[in-house]
């Protein structure tokens, strides 16, 4: 048997005030988004602003359906729409913010398992890391500097 370890580095921020104010402006738009989530049913919200290299920003939030699993996450509604739409551009930076509408959610929430195979996807199609920032409600904001700290085993084309 032989240990594998994995190094990664993430980073924390006590408040919004502390990003820089791109990244700032990218998390007010995420909780923008997020107030617009169609959540009748977990009544959990979340949105995901996506910074294009060419200075767009593309929103999303989740999108839920009577008939699960039908519904959407922010994260994949927003990047797969920045591939139909921007199928050519890179992506500078995901922000995304989380919270339940019948408690405050102070906490980081990451992306769901589904999210990040998706996000990593475009990670690995463009050859660059996305820096990726989520958030609860309010408060901390963790910064993982690339897609693959959150899912470091992945599915890639090369396995199949």
């Amino acid at each position: 048997m032989q240990e594998i370890n994995i190094p990664t580095k993430l980073y924390s921020y006590k408040q919004l005030t502390e990003l820089p104010l791109p990244i700032q402006n990218l998390m007010n738009q995420a909780v923008a988004a997020r107030l617009k989530a169609y959540a009748p049913y977990s009544n959990f919200q979340v949105g995901a602003a996506i910074l294009l290299k060419n200075g767009t920003i593309v929103l999303g939030s989740n999108q839920e359906n009577a008939a699960y699993p039908s519904g959407l996450c922010a994260e994949r509604t927003a990047v797969f729409s920045a591939g139909a739409n921007f199928p050519n551009e890179q992506i500078i930076a995901i922000c995304i913010s989380a919270s339940s509408t019948l408690k405050d959610t102070l906490e980081p929430i990451p992306p769901c398992g589904a999210c990040r195979q998706s996000l990593l996807e475009y990670e690995n199609k463009q050859k660059n890391n996305i820096p990726i920032y989520f958030m609860g409600k309010a408060g901390e904001i963790i910064q993982s500097p690339s897609v693959k700290n959150l899912l470091p085993f992945t599915f890639r084309e090369e396995s199949l």
